[in-house]
């Protein structure tokens, strides 16, 4: 069974493996990962006087973790002055590298990070897979993959997973998609379609934007629930620094919240889905775009900025029903911020006043704020990849020579 990815923040004292000498072990290498990604570049004593270990132990998990390749000497660092210099330490920008990849209803993405961070190799197709059997989707999805490994590879990386973001639920397994009402697929396991011999990972695309934001957001909060938009609707809430899956991991399916319960049918099957509204296709329709192509979230954004008025209003329009959908979750959760992402993000200018203003409306205590993502659409792709480099911080593949 594939592990879910790790949500939390970095390891602290009570986290990590049982207290046995190995399990101590492994989590101080984490805990020396976590902190040169978070502060580096450092000496090993800053790393000491951050983790609160003595010089002497973490130069033994310094060199470890250097011999691993997971760490690297930059050269003498002398912040103070005076006294012996250390050398820097920073995380490797070759070895071990998160692979992601995102399955969507008009495109697929496969991109490869490295454990500082950074994209190393990407690769997007833009192809309609709605409707379209799971096999045929795959293999475009692992000629991607083989494409991206090969130029990753290149650059002195290799692959320590692959996570896959899927617009659809998941079973608890973490490589089952039990329903993805807008591909038509119904309980596939992805496992056999895709590249063996690394860790497997497969999340619904929200959950996985929602973890790229509390990675890589810039001050988001622990409490959050986030929305993403491309041709449906997803949503993911946050608490605490994790995400809330549900009993059987299928928690924040926002896009089909009823807003109008007796509105239009839903490829989900109910009717008057929060995706019949402010979906992309429903927000095109109403906006008299013609059919959607690659560029359409550009054209709507462009027209809304040069004033058209029949986009505007079906932005507004829009905007109303998030604002109707997200009151229940704002009133149950409280959460400290609603966060737009994916299409939404762009579009936010025009959403966002009529989102606000229901809010206001109709939530029982202090209205949260709204804020948009700086990742936009990029946020289930890197959340995905960015899941597997964290499986590499929180537990370090030195002893076992899976570095």
């Amino acid at each position: 069974m594939a592990a879910r990815p790790n949500e939390a923040r970095p390891p602290g004292p009570g986290s990590g493996p049982p207290d046995t000498q190995q399990g101590m072990r492994r989590r101080n290498l984490a805990r020396v990962m976590h902190t040169v990604r978070a502060e580096g570049p450092l000496s090993r004593a800053a790393v000491a006087a951050r983790i609160g270990l003595t010089r002497a132990a973490v130069s033994t998990l310094v060199d470890e973790l250097i011999r691993a390749g997971l760490l690297e000497e930059l050269g003498p660092d002398r912040p103070a002055g005076v006294g012996r210099p250390g050398s820097a330490l920073a995380l490797s920008d070759q070895g071990p590298a998160g692979i992601g990849a995102e399955i969507g209803v008009d495109h697929l993405a496969v991109c490869a990070v490295d454990l500082r961070g950074a994209v190393r190799a990407r690769a997007v197709r833009h192809t309609a897979n709605r409707g379209r059997p799971p096999g045929p989707v795959l293999a475009e999805l692992t000629a991607l993959f083989g494409q991206v490994v090969a130029e990753a590879e290149g650059r002195g990386l290799r692959p320590a997973g692959l996570a896959v973001a899927v617009p659809g639920l998941v079973a608890r397994d973490a490589r089952t998609v039990v329903r993805a009402p807008n591909l038509g697929w119904h309980d596939t396991d992805l496992a056999p379609f895709l590249p063996d011999g690394m860790p497997l990972t497969v999340d619904n695309e929200a959950n996985f934007g929602a973890l790229a934001e509390l990675w890589l957001g810039d001050g988001t909060p622990l409490d959050f629930v986030h929305v993403s938009a491309e041709i449906g609707i997803g949503g993911a809430v946050v608490l605490e620094g994790r995400l809330l899956r549900g009993t059987r991991g299928f928690a924040g399916e926002l896009g089909h919240v009823p807003v109008h319960p007796e509105g239009p049918r839903c490829a989900c099957g109910g009717r008057g889905c929060l995706e019949q509204y402010a979906g992309e296709e429903a927000v095109l329709r109403a906006a008299g775009e013609p059919a959607p192509d690659e560029n359409r979230v550009e054209v709507l954004a462009e027209r809304a900025a040069h004033g058209d008025r029949d986009v505007r209003l079906a932005l507004r329009d829009a905007g109303t029903a998030l604002g109707i959908a997200l009151t229940g979750a704002v009133n149950l959760l409280d959460p400290e911020a609603v966060v737009l992402g994916g299409a939404l993000a762009a579009l936010a200018p025009w959403l966002v006043p009529s989102l606000e203003r229901e809010l206001a409306r109709r939530t029982a205590g202090p209205v949260c704020s709204v804020a948009v993502s700086r990742l936009g659409s990029e946020g289930p792709l890197l959340g995905a990849a960015h899941s597997v480099v964290r499986a590499v911080l929180d537990d370090p593949p030195v002893a076992s020579g899976r570095a």
